[in-house]
């Protein structure tokens, strides 16, 4: 697969005139149209919804473009439950899936009418007395099936070593206490492998928790309303991978859907997913300047962003694609390390990376950073964050976050002749 950049490099150098590099900008096109697949892939099911994984990506803007298209929220804090809110999403257009739950994240959750996907056994007592045995018509419960999950002979992950949802017998045990406290309607939710590029993950994943739906239905008697394939659909971060064929995916949880909901009178169970990295994550790039270079033991392009625009090259050594503007054609017989400027070693965003020779200025485009990139940075070193920029559907660009400021650093501290102080520099 051949890697390419959304945008050229003259739109760039026209568009860091008025918005100053670093930043990650976005594309509306692509969004749009992947969406509008996803939307179609499973039009099958008559109850489908997305419910967009807002930890991906956190910005109203976005979060209203995938409105248009249907698609609700997925939310695990209370903060998203707000911005969620505060974009119109209402009702059951919201899930809330969290862990370890603070009390108040559970009581805005119900008050805002949100779908609780109950993560712990032990939560269902909890939630007994603080919503004093009045529970949502509405409710689900998160899958843990344990040991490892393979496909074929290839173990994707291990289940058995994550610390979310119940085991199988506590999923018959709380559809069954749920029941008895009133609630109506009930749905299953699992998240088994993350970033999978293959088209068999969904279709194994949906078969089991159909399975599974017909087998707490039969025992229990309870409603299942919908079966929540969550994420885990990935992107090809490098180039040696194939994407996901999204369509293939759709066909494949049809067919499963039909096998065993099918033979079990069940085909009014509505499919629901919540992806953020393959809803956003090949549609942003951080865009980056070349400022320095080292030469010591290895060679260094040292650029003006570091991880607190994308920690995920330091947090788990992820490959992101790097494109030198203008210089795609040309041979990358160089050998960098990437790197920012916090005190860290970890700050790199490649090692040992192939790049044609880069010079002082040049534009470095770093690929798929439209999910987990923004959303995941922090403020070590009072490194600040950077804007984000679309690239609307008619070529303009829009500012949707403008960068952090000192002001902004400084302003959770009560230190008000320090603050002032500043305030008038």
């Amino acid at each position: 697969m051949n890697k390419k950049p959304f945008v050229t490099k003259e739109k760039l150098e026209e568009i860091t005139k008025t918005y100053p590099t670093p930043f990650h900008i976005y594309d509306e096109k692509g969004i749009r149209k992947n969406v509008a697949a996803l939307k179609e892939a499973f039009s099958w099911n008559k109850g489908y919804k997305e419910y967009f994984a807002v930890k991906a990506n956190a910005n109203p803007y976005i979060m209203n473009i995938l409105q248009e298209y249907g698609c609700g929220a997925d939310c695990s804090s209370f903060t998203e439950l707000m911005l969620s809110d505060a974009c119109g999403l209402k009702g059951q257009e919201l899930m809330f899936s969290s862990n370890e739950t603070p009390a108040e994240e559970y009581l805005l959750a119900r008050d805002l009418g949100a779908i609780i996907n109950i993560d712990d056994f032990t939560h269902i007592e909890y939630l007994d007395k603080l919503f004093d045995g009045k529970f949502p018509k509405t409710m689900c419960c998160r899958y843990n099936p344990g040991g490892y999950f393979k496909i074929s002979n290839d173990i994707m992950d291990n289940p058995g070593d994550s610390k979310y949802g119940m085991t199988g017998e506590q999923m018959f045990e709380a559809f069954t206490i749920l029941k008895e406290k009133g609630v109506e309607e009930f749905g299953i939710h699992a998240f088994l492998a993350s970033n999978t590029v293959t088209n068999e993950y969904y279709p194994i994943l949906a078969k089991m928790l159909f399975e599974l739906a017909v087998r707490i239905k039969r025992v229990t008697g309870v409603k299942i309303k919908f079966i929540n394939l969550s994420g885990g659909i990935g992107i090809p971060y490098s180039p040696d991978m194939e994407p996901n064929n999204i369509y293939a995916i759709g066909d494949g949880v049809h067919e499963a859907y039909d096998e065993v909901f099918g033979k079990a009178g069940m085909t009014d169970v509505a499919i629901y997913t919540e992806l953020g990295r393959y809803m956003l994550g090949p549609y942003g790039a951080l865009v980056t300047k070349a400022i320095h270079f080292k030469h010591i033991y290895k060679e260094y392009v040292g650029v003006d962003s570091c991880a607190v625009d994308l920690m995920r090259p330091a947090m788990y050594g992820a490959y992101h694609h790097i494109t030198v503007m203008g210089k795609e054609d040309k041979v990358p017989d160089h050998v960098y390390d990437v790197v920012g400027s916090l005190c860290e070693n970890n700050d790199k965003f490649a090692i040992d990376r192939h790049l044609p020779e880069v010079e002082i200025g040049d534009l470095l485009y770093i690929h798929d950073t439209g999910a987990h990139g923004y959303s995941m940075g922090y403020n070590y070193n009072g490194k600040l964050k950077h804007a984000e920029l679309l690239l609307k559907t008619d070529g303009d660009v829009q500012l949707i976050r403008r960068a952090e400021t000192p002001l902004d650093y400084f302003s959770t501290l009560d230190i008000s002749p320090v603050y002032d102080k500043l305030k008038n520099n």
